[in-house]
């Protein structure tokens, strides 16, 4: 009795074995590699996607192809603050009259920072980059560029970004403006914005800020009180609802269309990546959703 369960087993045993010897011979058995994940159809008509932790290409469509970027500009101008030698987060700018009226005729975002009110470098970082503010872009670019007039510091400031952007070497990025209000030669590609928010992401103090979804900011007014800050949101949707997003910023404009640069991390693996010219709010984060899914199915 014994012997014929035994031998049941062997007979079973073996048509196993044979069995998957035939299927591992046709590869029906072989684990599917990363890069036999589907990719997906974007609607942006740019997209670059890379494994954050040594730079590797995971997805591109139009990846080096030159682009309005929008406020995307922003993450490089938070770099270059933060790059300062000796930055205190904590000195204080008073707001001009000259950043108020430049968000007013450009009909631009805003932080709605008031003129006269005393606000901290550190309060402007996180005006700039959640509600994407282009008064305290100003605000910071007139703070940290060189020159006897506001113009000539701010021609500095923005001399600073391009020098940033050759340093990682890009040779498809170019800042005319501080904050994406391009004068004609604002651009970058998908590929090199992903590069520069993963170099910004390096820094602390900026992965604390672009992964905040509120913040609010008391300031010092001109008469010495104290001004409550209405709250400012972070227009980054992945936040509320990407499970695992870290960061980084959004965009828009007519030419810039609706841009996006994420970041996720999931089983400690960070992807990270840029969409440009989507065609609404809601399609650039569906696009950067496909995006992120397909990266970390391709990293297991």
């Amino acid at each position: 009795m014994i012997t014929g369960i035994m031998g049941t087993s062997f007979r079973r045993a073996a048509v196993v074995t044979v069995t998957a010897g035939a299927l591992a011979a046709t590869g029906a058995l072989t684990a599917a590699p990363a890069q036999a994940v589907t990719a997906p159809s974007i609607v942006a008509k740019g997209g670059y996607l890379m494994n954050n932790a040594n730079g590797s290409t995971l997805y591109g469509k139009k990846a080096d192809t030159r682009l309005s970027t929008g406020s995307t500009t922003k993450i490089m101008t938070a770099k270059v603050v933060l790059a300062q030698p000796n930055l205190n987060l904590n000195a204080k700018v008073t707001i001009q009259k000259a950043y108020s009226d430049y968000v007013v005729k450009n009909n631009a975002s805003q932080a709605h920072l008031i003129v006269g009110d005393q606000v901290t470098v550190g309060q402007l970082l996180y005006g700039l980059m959640l509600p994407s503010g282009c008064d305290a872009a100003y605000a910071l670019a007139d703070k940290y560029g060189s020159g006897s007039t506001r113009a000539a510091r701010v021609k500095n400031f923005i001399g600073k970004m391009n020098t940033a952007a050759k340093n990682l070497g890009l040779k498809n990025t170019h800042f005319d403006s501080f904050d994406g209000i391009g004068n004609g030669s604002n651009y970058s590609t998908p590929r090199d914005l992903t590069k520069i928010a993963s170099s910004a992401m390096k820094n602390s103090t900026f992965r604390t800020i672009v992964k905040t979804k509120t913040y609010t900011a008391k300031t010092r007014t001109k008469s010495g009180g104290t001004r409550t800050m209405a709250p400012w949101k972070n227009t980054n949707g992945l936040l509320s609802s990407y499970s695992g997003t870290i960061g980084v910023k959004t965009g828009s404009g007519p030419e810039a269309k609706y841009c996006l640069v994420f970041a996720a991390t999931r089983k400690n693996k960070t992807v990270i990546g840029t969409v440009l010219a989507s065609s609404s709010i809601a399609n650039r984060e569906a696009d950067a959703k496909k995006l992120l899914n397909y990266g970390f199915a391709r990293l297991g």
